[in-house]
């Protein structure tokens, strides 16, 4: 077997069951290694990886590096590390369960002799390679059990922590022995579609995201449940318009016309050839990936415009939803919100893709989005309907869903459709309301606590956040609580803040924490009195008084650490996105008055400001990324002399009663 060199790892705080009284199980005495790890014969690439991140993370805590050998050795070594499951494993544990009767099921027992690392694994040998979306998946598999074990085994018992990507952001806790009174750890992740919340590092993602290695020892980039967070229907205009032109949603003037655009085009819901067309798309992609169980039916974008008028699919509406107003060309007009139409489309798919495919457990994807954000009147989804709720209020205080003439807040949707569905995805988008997109430290890390424990409570079974984008100098506590809890929401958020302080920054973690939980309470103040106000609107957050304080308490924590240490370069790692806080505020600044009046000299410095800041994010990997900052992106519209002038911006209203 061919083992490559993996990624990075880190855990939840998982509770061990002692299994009686007995001698403890030494895996490294003295820096030499008294056991080898045996992984399972003709194990797929990326559980060999993992044990390969193991063997890794063993030499790099004790010294000593421990051989890896495939399948199952003859004669069977007194001491030895299982990875992955293999029959010899029920003599060695001869009281332990291996059934893994739960999805994504991992296990973590040692007795005086051995150590078993394992989960609940299921792949195609056919299907380890597939062309998904966003690019080329290598490894596939269904479940990754035993791959998550391993990094849960990796943080939780050897007590290694990956705070954020690369090297700075590794902890280790060295010992020259490993030892362990005999335990057993047993879990199954209740959010089993977790690749998408950091979408950008998720699995086969070749786009902004430089964190892949970082979310797969997270346990979030190999997940069970693969979910979309788009729309389903963005090329049918194209494919289909010519020979099926009535598909497409009726419009008020008799036309089908695909209005808003091709690719926002709307469909006639309640036409049967849509569904059979439907039901041809999903045979397309099960003979591209026949692993598929999961396929998307979620209206188009341009939520206000173009929707179908025809008898047929007003009839699915429900007259007492809430009124909303539509927008088709030179026209508009209020009427029933959309839940109840959509619900309907999905559960009539959803018949007949079991009809055409019984006993697969093959679901159908809805979104509840637009003028489908409000709960249905009366229609409910179907067993086999996962609703994905765009309820925007990850990072929002209190939003208030433009779209409602009730004025309800995405929270309050959010928990509408909680009562109703019987399997959700949040997706929630996250918008800038304090830099979020722009890499300034927009933190609600209290909020998102919060907010992941009530999704959680709620039985939701995916989370795909639009989007993350991996500034870790500026936003990291707050991604690494929310990694954290994504994998086991019911963890001890305190406790896992403390801990990334504490290991992380030593001495000068009181210093760090303070230095973030002030910026979170004066953001969490200014979103709650500007909304989603706009990028010009941050100099009345990141004032002058605060940067200069919160350097102040950076130079504390840099003061209370040796100069040459690693925890010294952590609190510099910090310092970097305070740094670039300060250049994009400038920028900020700057550009509000150019603008109103364009001045060479405002226009010369920007970009030597851009020049210095590209030269500085270059120079502080991992700090900010630079992908989605470059100046010619739409997140930093209006802040280089070149780009196009912003749109003005209007603060929108609020709704503070988050219960």
């Amino acid at each position: 077997m061919v083992l490559k060199r993996t990624l990075l790892t880190l855990s939840v705080f998982a509770a061990g069951i002692a299994t009686g009284a007995a001698e403890p199980l030494t895996l490294v005495k003295d820096g030499v290694s008294l056991a080898p790890i045996v992984v399972f014969e003709n194990a797929p690439p990326l559980t060999g990886e993992a044990a390969e991140k193991l063997a890794e993370y063993i030499e790099k805590t004790s010294g000593a590096r421990p051989e890896i050998v495939e399948g199952s050795p003859d004669p069977v070594p007194a001491h030895a590390i299982w990875v992955g499951y293999q029959p010899v494993l029920k003599e060695l544990f001869p009281g332990t369960n291996f059934e893994f009767s739960h999805l994504e099921e991992t296990l973590i027992a040692a007795n005086e002799n051995h150590l078993v690392i394992a989960g609940r694994d299921r792949w195609d040998p056919g299907q380890l390679k597939v062309e998904a979306k966003d690019g080329l998946i290598e490894g596939k598999q269904l479940e990754y059990g035993t791959a998550n074990a391993v990094y849960s085994f990796l943080q939780d018992r050897l007590g290694v922590r990956w705070f954020w990507p690369g090297e700075l952001g590794e902890d280790l806790q060295p010992t020259k022995t490993i030892a362990f009174e005999p335990f057993e750890d047993r879990f199954h992740p209740q959010i089993r579609s977790r690749g998408g919340v950091f979408n950008f590092s998720s699995l086969g993602n070749k786009g902004y995201g430089r964190a892949h290695d970082w979310c797969r020892l997270q346990r979030l980039q190999l997940d069970s449940m693969q979910m979309g967070g788009g729309h389903g229907f963005g090329d049918w205009w194209d494919r289909y318009h010519e020979k099926y032109p009535e598909i497409f949603a009726l419009q008020p003037d008799g036309t089908r016309s695909g209005f808003p655009n091709p690719h926002n085009a709307k469909l006639c819901e309640s036409n049967p050839k849509v569904w059979e067309l439907w039901l041809e798309n999903v045979a397309e992609q099960l003979a591209n990936d026949p692993n598929l169980t999961v396929f998307n039916a979620s209206p188009n974008d341009g939520w206000a415009s173009g929707h179908c008028v025809c008898e047929n699919c007003t009839a699915w509406d429900d007259p007492d939803g809430e009124p909303r107003v539509f927008n088709w060309f030179k026209q508009n007009e209020p009427r029933p919100a959309l839940s109840d139409r959509d619900v309907t489309f999905a559960n009539k798919l959803a018949e007949m893709l079991e009809a055409k495919y019984p006993g697969r457990g093959y679901r159908v994807l809805m979104m509840s989005y637009g003028h489908s954000r409000p709960v249905p009147v009366k229609a409910r989804p179907a067993p086999n309907v996962i609703m994905s709720i765009v309820a925007n209020f990850y990072g929002r205080t209190g939003l208030v869903d433009r779209g409602s003439t009730r004025g309800d807040t995405y929270r309050r949707q959010f928990e509408g459709w909680a009562k109703i569905v019987p399997s959700m995805l949040w997706r929630p988008n996250t918008g800038s309301p304090a830099g979020w997109q722009q890499g300034l430290p927009d933190l609600s890390i209290q909020q998102t606590i919060r907010d992941l424990k009530d999704v959680a409570a709620a039985h939701c079974e995916g989370i795909y956040i639009d989007s993350t984008w991996e500034h870790w100098a500026t936003q990291g506590p707050q991604y690494y609580v929310l990694a954290q809890l994504v994998w086991n929401p019911n963890a001890d958020a305190e406790a896992i803040l403390t801990d990334y302080y504490t290991r992380a920054f030593g001495p000068a973690a009181d210093g760090v924490r303070e230095y973030f939980e002030v910026i979170e309470k004066a953001r969490m103040d200014f979103t709650a009195a500007n909304g989603e106000a706009g990028v010009f609107s941050f100099p009345k957050l990141y004032t002058d008084d605060l940067l200069e304080a919160s350097q102040g308490r950076l130079d504390r924590a840099a003061a209370a650490v040796p100069t040459d240490s690693l925890f010294a370069k952590r609190v510099a790692f910090v310092q970097a996105g305070l740094t670039y806080s300060k250049m994009q505020m400038e920028n900020i600044r700057l550009m509000e008055g150019y603008w109103k009046k364009p001045d060479p000299a405002v226009a010369g410095r920007v970009k030597q400001n851009w020049a210095a800041i590209e030269q500085h994010v270059a120079a502080h990997p991992y700090a900010i990324n630079w992908g989605p900052v470059r100046p010619t992106t739409p997140r930093m519209a209006g802040l280089h002399p070149d780009s196009t002038p912003p749109k003005t911006k209007k603060p929108r209203a609020n709704d503070l009663d988050l219960n």
